[in-house]
């Protein structure tokens, strides 16, 4: 699949219509505002942001790109939505974090900046594109020999379809209807074969734990819904 082609049209309207809402902690969009400070948090325990190169791949409006420039790393934010970009952009005047974001695919990005970063991230954008073999082997790509890859998705069972999909979207309302496709979650043992098919060491699988009625968020061992991976590019 080439860089142009691994975007969904219908993905990338579906979010392009509510990017105005994006740093709206209590739209469809509280979710990701709810689990930002756990996954930011994994992310610098890890990765230590503070002075490291790190570009956010599916950034949509900034929230996981901000966290990571607070905490004191230089980013370069990349999405394909124009609307989602501009609400990024249009957010740092408040923020004040100089922010690089760009309308480019991960594919090409990692043709053009390869080995560039110390860090990758690419979380909750799995799920929407139609080939996610594709995007981990440009996340690989764009990280430096013995840098970090950080991914999160939804895992592919009864139990997640009943939280993320029916729970989420059509009993508690969380997030619009159709937001998310269960045919395309990914098993944890799934990403991690491409993350190794791409290059990357699986160093770690965490769950990660979500009470939308405490809109309360933690890092643990259950990886039954919703769950992260960090792998790192071996010299």
């Amino acid at each position: 699949m080439n860089a142009t082609s691994n975007a969904d049209p219908r993905e990338l309207d579906k979010f392009g219509e509510v990017a105005h809402r994006w740093w709206d902690a209590n739209s469809e969009f509280r979710p990701l505002h709810d689990i930002n400070p756990a996954r930011l948090a994994w992310i610098d325990s890890h990765a230590g942001l503070n002075g490291k190169q790190a570009i956010d791949v599916g950034c949509g409006g900034g929230l996981l790109s901000e966290g990571m420039a607070a905490l004191g790393a230089q980013v370069t934010g990349i999405d394909l939505s124009e609307k989602a970009l501009g609400i990024a952009r249009l957010h740092l005047y408040e923020s004040g974090h100089v922010i690089d974001y760009r309308l480019i695919s991960a594919e090409a990005m990692a043709a053009e900046a390869p080995s560039r970063f110390d860090l990758v991230t690419c979380l909750e954008m799995l799920e929407h594109v139609p080939d996610p073999a594709s995007t981990v082997a440009a996340c690989a790509r764009m990280v430096k020999p013995g840098g970090q890859v950080f991914l999160s998705t939804i895992n592919r069972n009864p139990k997640a379809y009943l939280l993320a999909v029916v729970g989420a979207e059509y009993l508690l309302n969380l997030l619009p209807r159709g937001t998310h496709d269960y045919t395309r979650f990914l098993k944890p043992a799934e990403l991690a074969r491409l993350c190794r098919d791409a290059g990357l060491e699986v160093l770690e699988i965490a769950g990660m734990s979500y009470n939308p009625f405490s809109r309360e968020a933690s890092i643990g061992a259950d990886t039954d819904v919703n769950y992260l991976v960090r792998a790192r590019r071996n010299a």
